[in-house]
């Protein structure tokens, strides 16, 4: 239905096989309205206590429904820790989605936001993608939130596993560098990894996975992220700040995970197991833009190989906003869900823009909630005079 021009996966290491792909050449839909929900990192103890006291009658039976999908208390972990606890992986994930599909649901019934008849695209930094696929009607609520939770478990063991086989902790960092340097920062980057991280003649993707730093993230015209043993990302910006030209200022992301790594192989083989085509919906209410391709799912076949390929895949969320913004005509962009990441990654390419008919809001606090909504109705206003 969204058929778009040829766009290849990026490869991991050589280890997973990748989909033959073909696209028509149409033109590009008009999409002017995208709602986004944020990934992983953007949780925090008490994200749901300023909703649940706001609008108890919409949070409180949400919440309670999340635990009975769950089988367990995550609601207690959301809302009083420990942080510990929250940042594993099997926690923070679904919570982080039901937070932000909570927060949908208050627009909906409190606010009367309709989603089918504002949205025009939807779209999700990494785990976000889950939540998006649910707003636009590709995946139901419980399906999506127990998938992620077993999701994150799956991760989470991979992570230990490497962990003990190595005896080195994984993580991801994300590398910012200076305005127009990136794809010469990433060429950078890709030569060092073709040549193993210590700088020796070895193909990199010889090595065990566990040994392996992959690009996680494309985020922005200024950031990436690298996903793997902090001590061999330490070890590959040695080699780019001394032989690479480039001193990039480096991050820890909230993470003690190597996703969208050769590590979690495991997460993308149960992925496409666990994600079956009776479970799947399409097309949607709305277009998803898938996190791999930079462009809408195009297939239910498609959906579920490049959903489960995004656990080791790279997640383009750049090229996906560069798509929207300079291709499908994307106006506005409203972000649902804890935290304000996936709105400063997206005003980095499209700008906070003032001009009649576009923007970029977020709603984490339901004190924002009647200003952006406010706001995006008197632009769509404006963008059809």
């Amino acid at each position: 239905m969204y058929q778009l021009p040829h766009r290849s996966l990026p490869g991991i290491a050589g280890c997973i096989s990748r989909p033959s792909r073909s696209y028509a050449t149409e033109t590009a839909p008009t999409l002017r309205t995208a709602l986004f929900f944020p990934g992983h990192g953007v949780q925090r103890k008490g994200m749901t206590r300023p909703w649940v006291e706001a609008f108890p009658q919409i949070c409180k039976p949400f919440l309670e429904e999340m635990d009975d999908i769950l089988k367990c208390k995550l609601s207690t972990i959301i809302d009083e820790g420990p942080i510990l606890q929250l940042d594993k992986s099997e926690n923070a994930q679904p919570a982080i989605m039901a937070a932000s599909i909570m927060i949908l649901r208050v627009l909906e019934k409190e606010f009367g936001f309709k989603t089918d008849e504002t949205v025009n695209v939807t779209l999700g930094h990494s785990l976000g993608e889950y939540a998006a696929l649910v707003a636009a009607g590709n995946l139901e609520y419980a399906y999506a939130l127990d998938l992620v939770r077993r999701r994150g478990e799956v991760f989470g063991e991979c992570t230990r596993k490497a962990k003990e086989e190595s005896g080195e902790d994984f993580g991801m960092i994300a590398l910012v560098c200076e305005a127009g340097t990136l794809d010469s920062l990433v060429d950078s980057v890709k030569e060092f990894l073709s040549h193993g991280t210590e700088g020796t003649k070895d193909d990199s993707s010889a090595l065990p996975a566990i040994q392996q730093v992959s690009i996680a993230n494309l985020n922005s015209k200024n950031q990436i992220v690298l996903s793997g043993s902090f001590q061999r990302i330490r070890n590959l910006l040695v080699h780019i700040r001394h032989f690479g030209g480039h001193d990039p200022r480096a991050v820890e992301l909230k993470s003690r995970s190597a996703f969208h790594s050769p590590i979690m192989e495991p997460a993308y083989e149960f992925m496409r197991k666990a994600l079956t085509p009776d479970k799947v919906i399409f097309p949607g209410r709305v277009p998803c833009i898938s996190n791999i391709t930079a462009r809408p799912f195009e297939s239910k076949e498609d959906l579920i190989q490049n959903l489960s390929y995004q656990a080791v895949g790279t997640i383009n969320w750049w090229g996906s906003i560069k798509y929207l913004d300079k291709q499908a005509g994307t106006r506005r962009w409203l972000g649902v869900g804890p935290g304000k990441v996936g709105r400063n990654l997206v005003s980095k390419e499209v700008g906070r823009s003032s001009a009649k008919g576009g923007g970029v809001w977020s709603i984490t606090e339901p004190s924002e909630v009647e200003a952006a909504l406010r706001d995006l109705e008197a632009t769509a206003k404006e963008d059809l005079q």
